[in-house]
């Protein structure tokens, strides 16, 4: 239980700073203050689940683990590209769909493959997969 709970738990980790990562490279773009707000409280939102996630991994002794680099490298240079041929809140919206449905896919094939996991770390990363999923929602008016 506790090889799965740790492995679910440092992808999790993985995960949600990911998440932040990637609001935090389409914030300073957006125009619209409704897009801005929805953007700012989910990373809060993914900030609180952050420190609950490695709150958690302490209580194991494990320092979590980063997001993979080539990902984010690859996720910073998507961002940038993009929003240099179009810097509409569209191609925001654009962007962090695809984020948040890559983020449910990766989290879920996680959440299947580690079954022993605890209890605990099964619910933090099925908060997480339904923050992505809520987010891709919201940006749905933005496409």
């Amino acid at each position: 239980m506790t090889n799965d709970t740790v492995r679910l738990l440092r992808e999790c980790d993985s995960g949600v700073q990911m998440g932040v990562s990637s609001i935090a490279d389409v914030e300073d773009k957006v125009k619209d203050p409704g897009l801005r707000d929805l953007l700012s409280d989910c990373k809060s939102e993914h900030e609180r689940l952050r420190d609950e996630v490695q709150s958690e991994l302490l209580q194991y002794a494990d320092d979590g683990k980063e997001p993979n680099p080539v990902a984010k490298g690859m996720s910073k240079i998507k961002t940038g590209m993009m929003t240099m041929l179009d810097d509409s809140d569209q191609t925001v919206a654009d962007l962090m769909t695809d984020g948040c449905n890559m983020g449910v896919k990766s989290l879920s094939r996680y959440l299947n493959q580690y079954k022993n996991a605890d209890d605990r770390s099964k619910a933090l990363t099925g908060r997480l997969i339904r923050l992505e999923e809520k987010l891709a929602v919201d940006m749905r008016p933005y496409l």
